[in-house]
Protein backbone atom coordinates (compact mmCIF):
# COMPACT_ATOMS: atom_id res chain seq x y z
CA UNK A 1 0.00 0.00 0.00
CA UNK A 2 1.30 3.13 -1.10
CA UNK A 3 1.63 5.70 1.47
CA UNK A 4 0.93 9.49 1.33
CA UNK A 5 4.50 10.20 2.33
CA UNK A 6 5.98 8.57 -0.75
CA UNK A 7 3.36 10.48 -3.03
CA UNK A 8 4.87 13.56 -1.52
CA UNK A 9 7.61 15.30 -3.74
CA UNK A 10 10.95 14.82 -2.08
CA UNK A 11 12.94 17.93 -1.43
CA UNK A 12 16.70 18.03 0.08
CA UNK A 13 17.87 21.58 1.34
CA UNK A 14 21.12 22.30 1.40
CA UNK A 15 21.95 24.97 3.98
CA UNK A 16 24.79 25.68 7.10
CA UNK A 17 21.73 27.65 8.96
CA UNK A 18 20.66 24.73 10.69
CA UNK A 19 17.57 27.03 11.94
CA UNK A 20 16.58 28.69 9.43
CA UNK A 21 16.87 24.99 7.01
CA UNK A 22 14.52 23.87 9.93
CA UNK A 23 11.98 26.87 9.70
CA UNK A 24 12.14 26.19 6.20
CA UNK A 25 11.62 22.75 6.20
CA UNK A 26 8.73 22.85 8.62
CA UNK A 27 6.81 25.15 6.62
CA UNK A 28 7.56 22.96 3.25
CA UNK A 29 6.02 20.52 5.19
CA UNK A 30 2.99 21.80 6.26
CA UNK A 31 2.23 22.44 2.67
CA UNK A 32 2.70 18.53 1.57
CA UNK A 33 6.60 18.34 0.84
CA UNK A 34 8.46 15.62 1.71
CA UNK A 35 11.93 17.98 2.99
CA UNK A 36 15.12 16.48 4.29
CA UNK A 37 18.10 18.70 5.50
CA UNK A 38 22.04 18.48 4.69
CA UNK A 39 24.28 21.23 6.39
CA UNK A 40 27.48 20.62 4.38
CA UNK A 41 28.32 20.82 0.76
CA UNK A 42 30.69 17.68 0.17
CA UNK A 43 27.95 15.61 1.91
CA UNK A 44 25.22 17.48 -0.25
CA UNK A 45 27.04 16.20 -3.14
CA UNK A 46 27.00 12.16 -1.92
CA UNK A 47 23.06 12.54 -0.74
CA UNK A 48 22.19 14.39 -3.80
CA UNK A 49 23.52 11.57 -6.23
CA UNK A 50 22.87 9.15 -3.54
CA UNK A 51 19.09 9.82 -3.09
CA UNK A 52 18.15 11.44 -6.40
CA UNK A 53 15.77 14.22 -4.74
CA UNK A 54 12.97 15.31 -6.98
CA UNK A 55 14.59 18.88 -5.92
CA UNK A 56 17.42 20.07 -4.26
CA UNK A 57 17.30 23.88 -2.72
CA UNK A 58 20.87 24.64 -2.54
CA UNK A 59 22.83 27.77 -0.51
CA UNK A 60 25.41 29.37 -1.98
CA UNK A 61 27.41 29.63 0.61
CA UNK A 62 28.25 26.40 2.47
CA UNK A 63 31.14 24.33 4.24
CA UNK A 64 33.26 21.78 2.44
CA UNK A 65 32.14 22.55 -0.88
CA UNK A 66 30.04 25.84 -1.80
CA UNK A 67 26.38 25.98 -3.56
CA UNK A 68 28.54 26.47 -7.00
CA UNK A 69 31.03 23.44 -7.13
CA UNK A 70 28.01 21.15 -5.56
CA UNK A 71 26.02 22.42 -8.36
CA UNK A 72 29.27 21.67 -11.03
CA UNK A 73 29.63 18.42 -9.08
CA UNK A 74 26.50 16.09 -8.96
CA UNK A 75 24.67 18.13 -12.65
CA UNK A 76 26.32 15.31 -14.71
CA UNK A 77 24.40 12.75 -12.28
CA UNK A 78 21.15 14.65 -11.56
CA UNK A 79 18.78 15.81 -13.86
CA UNK A 80 16.84 16.94 -11.23
CA UNK A 81 15.78 20.75 -10.48
CA UNK A 82 18.26 22.54 -8.51
CA UNK A 83 16.34 26.07 -6.79
CA UNK A 84 20.04 28.09 -6.22
CA UNK A 85 19.86 30.46 -2.78
CA UNK A 86 22.14 33.43 -3.90
CA UNK A 87 22.85 36.80 -1.86
CA UNK A 88 20.37 39.87 -2.99
CA UNK A 89 23.15 41.51 -4.51
CA UNK A 90 25.70 38.93 -5.77
CA UNK A 91 24.70 39.22 -9.33
CA UNK A 92 27.57 37.39 -10.09
CA UNK A 93 26.84 34.14 -8.17
CA UNK A 94 23.26 34.33 -9.88
CA UNK A 95 24.90 33.87 -13.55
CA UNK A 96 27.32 31.64 -12.18
CA UNK A 97 24.65 29.41 -10.40
CA UNK A 98 22.89 29.12 -14.04
CA UNK A 99 26.44 28.46 -15.85
CA UNK A 100 27.17 25.21 -13.59
CA UNK A 101 23.35 24.22 -14.22
CA UNK A 102 21.12 25.48 -11.62
CA UNK A 103 17.78 25.53 -13.24
CA UNK A 104 16.48 28.82 -10.85
CA UNK A 105 17.63 30.90 -8.34
CA UNK A 106 16.08 33.44 -5.59
CA UNK A 107 17.76 36.25 -3.68
CA UNK A 108 18.18 35.60 0.19
CA UNK A 109 16.27 36.46 2.55
CA UNK A 110 13.31 34.31 0.47
CA UNK A 111 9.82 34.61 2.02
CA UNK A 112 8.99 30.82 2.48
CA UNK A 113 6.08 31.59 0.59
CA UNK A 114 7.74 32.59 -2.47
CA UNK A 115 10.44 29.46 -2.43
CA UNK A 116 7.22 27.26 -1.81
CA UNK A 117 5.90 28.54 -5.23
CA UNK A 118 9.47 28.35 -6.86
CA UNK A 119 9.59 24.83 -5.94
CA UNK A 120 6.07 23.91 -7.17
CA UNK A 121 7.24 25.46 -10.59
CA UNK A 122 10.02 23.94 -11.03
CA UNK A 123 8.65 20.32 -10.04
CA UNK A 124 5.52 20.99 -12.21
CA UNK A 125 8.12 22.09 -15.06
CA UNK A 126 9.81 18.80 -14.37
CA UNK A 127 6.78 16.69 -14.32
CA UNK A 128 5.19 17.97 -17.56
CA UNK A 129 3.52 15.54 -19.63
CA UNK A 130 3.59 16.42 -23.52
CA UNK A 131 -0.12 16.39 -24.81
CA UNK A 132 -1.11 13.93 -27.75
CA UNK A 133 -1.55 16.47 -29.44
CA UNK A 134 1.88 18.48 -29.55
CA UNK A 135 4.69 17.09 -31.54
CA UNK A 136 6.95 14.99 -29.43
CA UNK A 137 9.63 15.46 -32.34
CA UNK A 138 11.46 18.04 -34.24
CA UNK A 139 14.11 18.18 -36.91
CA UNK A 140 16.54 20.62 -38.23
CA UNK A 141 18.69 19.29 -40.21
CA UNK A 142 21.12 17.70 -38.45
CA UNK A 143 19.59 18.98 -34.78
CA UNK A 144 16.94 16.31 -33.50
CA UNK A 145 14.62 17.29 -30.58
CA UNK A 146 12.82 14.40 -28.77
CA UNK A 147 10.39 15.52 -26.03
CA UNK A 148 9.39 12.21 -25.46
CA UNK A 149 12.66 11.34 -23.91
CA UNK A 150 13.64 14.89 -23.35
CA UNK A 151 16.87 14.41 -25.53
CA UNK A 152 19.02 16.19 -27.96
CA UNK A 153 20.97 15.00 -30.25
CA UNK A 154 23.76 16.56 -33.43
CA UNK A 155 25.20 14.91 -35.70
CA UNK A 156 23.21 11.74 -34.29
CA UNK A 157 25.52 12.46 -30.84
CA UNK A 158 23.71 12.65 -27.72
CA UNK A 159 24.08 16.26 -26.60
CA UNK A 160 23.79 16.31 -22.52
CA UNK A 161 21.59 19.47 -21.39
CA UNK A 162 20.65 20.46 -17.94
CA UNK A 163 16.43 20.41 -17.47
CA UNK A 164 16.35 24.42 -17.57
CA UNK A 165 18.03 24.45 -21.18
CA UNK A 166 16.03 21.39 -22.55
CA UNK A 167 13.11 23.27 -21.52
CA UNK A 168 14.22 26.75 -22.73
CA UNK A 169 15.56 25.18 -26.22
CA UNK A 170 12.31 23.01 -26.61
CA UNK A 171 10.06 26.70 -26.05
CA UNK A 172 11.87 27.61 -28.76
CA UNK A 173 12.45 25.16 -31.14
CA UNK A 174 8.27 24.43 -30.66
CA UNK A 175 7.98 28.12 -31.94
CA UNK A 176 10.52 28.03 -34.70
CA UNK A 177 9.86 31.07 -36.76
CA UNK A 178 8.14 32.98 -34.09
CA UNK A 179 10.03 36.03 -31.57
CA UNK A 180 9.72 35.01 -28.34
CA UNK A 181 10.16 37.84 -26.49
CA UNK A 182 11.77 37.76 -22.45
CA UNK A 183 8.57 38.49 -21.13
CA UNK A 184 6.84 35.30 -22.74
CA UNK A 185 9.92 33.19 -21.81
CA UNK A 186 9.72 34.03 -18.21
CA UNK A 187 5.85 33.34 -18.09
CA UNK A 188 6.12 30.30 -19.67
CA UNK A 189 9.55 28.73 -18.38
CA UNK A 190 9.04 29.87 -14.88
CA UNK A 191 5.30 30.93 -14.06
CA UNK A 192 6.40 34.93 -12.87
CA UNK A 193 6.84 38.29 -14.27
CA UNK A 194 9.89 39.47 -15.80
CA UNK A 195 11.41 42.25 -14.00
CA UNK A 196 13.45 43.46 -16.94
CA UNK A 197 16.85 42.53 -14.82
CA UNK A 198 17.12 38.78 -15.12
CA UNK A 199 19.67 37.53 -17.03
CA UNK A 200 18.80 33.98 -16.44
CA UNK A 201 17.75 33.25 -19.89
CA UNK A 202 20.73 35.37 -21.54
CA UNK A 203 22.95 32.67 -20.25
CA UNK A 204 20.96 29.61 -21.01
CA UNK A 205 20.81 30.84 -24.71
CA UNK A 206 24.82 31.47 -24.53
CA UNK A 207 24.86 27.64 -23.40
CA UNK A 208 22.34 26.75 -25.67
CA UNK A 209 24.27 27.61 -28.60
CA UNK A 210 27.57 26.07 -28.75
CA UNK A 211 25.53 22.60 -27.66
CA UNK A 212 23.59 22.64 -31.11
CA UNK A 213 26.19 23.83 -33.13
CA UNK A 214 25.32 27.51 -33.46
CA UNK A 215 28.19 30.00 -34.03
CA UNK A 216 27.86 32.09 -30.62
CA UNK A 217 29.73 35.25 -32.41
CA UNK A 218 26.89 34.66 -35.53
CA UNK A 219 24.10 32.34 -34.24
CA UNK A 220 21.96 30.78 -37.18
CA UNK A 221 19.64 28.82 -35.15
CA UNK A 222 18.45 30.98 -32.36
CA UNK A 223 18.66 34.54 -33.43
CA UNK A 224 18.33 37.42 -30.76
CA UNK A 225 16.11 39.91 -32.39
CA UNK A 226 17.16 43.12 -30.97
CA UNK A 227 14.37 45.14 -28.36
CA UNK A 228 12.02 41.69 -28.88
CA UNK A 229 13.50 38.68 -27.84
CA UNK A 230 14.70 35.37 -29.43
CA UNK A 231 14.05 33.46 -32.76
CA UNK A 232 14.62 29.56 -33.35
CA UNK A 233 14.61 29.50 -37.09
CA UNK A 234 12.57 27.46 -38.98
CA UNK A 235 14.56 26.22 -41.49
CA UNK A 236 17.34 24.01 -40.31
CA UNK A 237 20.69 25.16 -41.00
Amino acid sequence: MTTEKENMPRILIVEDDERLAMLTQDYLRKNGLDVAIETDGTRAIRRIIGEQPDLVVLDVMLPGSDGLAVCREVRAHYQQPILMLTARTDDMDQVLGLEMGADDYVAKPVQPRVLLARIRALLRRSDTVPSDTSPQRLEFGDLVIDNGGRSVTLNDELVDFTSAEYDLLWLLASNAGRILSREDIFERLRGIEYDGQDRSIDVRISRIRPKIGDDPENPKRIKTVRSKGYLFVKEGN
